[in-house]
Parts: structure tokens; C-alpha cells; sequence
């Protein structure tokens, strides 16, 4: 199974300078290419989300930067990114009246990230958004893992 992977913008924005020792090591996990399907990191993305990277981190020119860390991934055939159609089409599938009245997390969140990880292989996501991990964690018919901290995510 691939090894997949979205981030929050709530993380990924503060990539540019990492003191913590576990953003390091996810840092690494990302970076680290062996050509093998099996063992590299992928990173889960949609359109929505690439917006919010650049709006946030674009102008940083550190190599941790996670706008760097997605051109790189994209070269190497790693980032894996959804269309606005296919989020579309799996909110028109999905979204029922109970669900969506059960939702609290954000309109960006409910329409774009949300599906972003549960269309992914592994549904792993690092955020530090409670209302986007409890509405994850809670969509009936999938099973996601979410964390706040990468050291509580097994994503290697």
C-alpha cells in the first residue's frame, strides 16, 4: 500500500524552520526518495489545499518549505492531488443530509479536505483542527487516522 499522507496547512506552514525533532523526522520521511512505491512518502493534495500552501508559505525560500517540499515530490511523481471534479463527485455520493448536519469543521475542510483524505489509500491525516479530525474520524463508511502530532501517526 502506498504510503500517503495529507497535511493540514495548520502543519505544513510552519515547516520553513522546524525545531521539533518529530517535525524533522516527518520532514525526512517526506524528502527521502527510494524509488520504491511501497516505502516512499506520498503527499495527499487537492487544488484547495496547494492554494493554501502557497498563500501561506509561497514567498519562503527555505528547502523545508512546504511549496519546496511539493515541487519536489511532484518531480519525483509523489504528490498525489484530487480534482475538483473528483471531490465533487464524491461529495454528490457522500455528503447526505444527516451527514453534512453532523459536520462542524469548516466549509474548506467539508468540501475539499475532507474528501481529499478519505479518497486517498491509507486516509492519514495530520492536523491540529479539531472539528476537521472529529468530522474525519466520524464519516460513516470510511475509517481515517488522524493525528495532531506526527509521533502519534504511524506514517512510516
Amino acid at each position: 500500500m502506498k504510503k500517503d499522507i495529507f497535511i493540514d496547512n495548520n502543519i505544513a506552514k510552519n515547516f520553513a524552520n522546524p525545531m521539533d525533532p518529530e517535525y524533522k523526522k516527518l520532514l525526512s520521511w517526506l524528502k527521502t526518495h527510494n524509488l520504491n512505491k511501497n516505502t516512499d512518502a506520498y503527499l495527499v493534495a487537492s487544488k484547495k489545499l496547494l492554494e493554501e500552501y502557497i498563500s501561506t508559505s509561497g514567498q519562503c525560500n527555505a528547502s523545508t518549505n512546504i511549496c519546496a517540499i511539493v515541487a519536489v515530490l511532484q518531480s519525483q511523481g509523489r504528490l498525489d492531488t484530487f480534482t475538483n471534479n473528483q471531490i465533487k463527485q464524491f461529495c454528490t455520493t457522500h455528503y447526505k443530509k444527516h451527514v453534512v448536519k453532523d459536520m462542524t469543521c469548516s466549509d474548506i475542510d467539508r468540501n475539499y479536505h475532507i474528501p481529499t483524505v478519505l479518497l486517498s489509500e491509507r486516509r492519514y491525516a495530520l492536523s491540529i483542527d479539531d472539528a476537521f479530525i472529529r468530522d474525519l474520524l466520524n464519516f460513516p463508511g470510511f475509517t481515517a487516522v488522524a493525528a495532531k502530532r506526527p509521533e502519534n501517526l504511524n506514517y512510516t
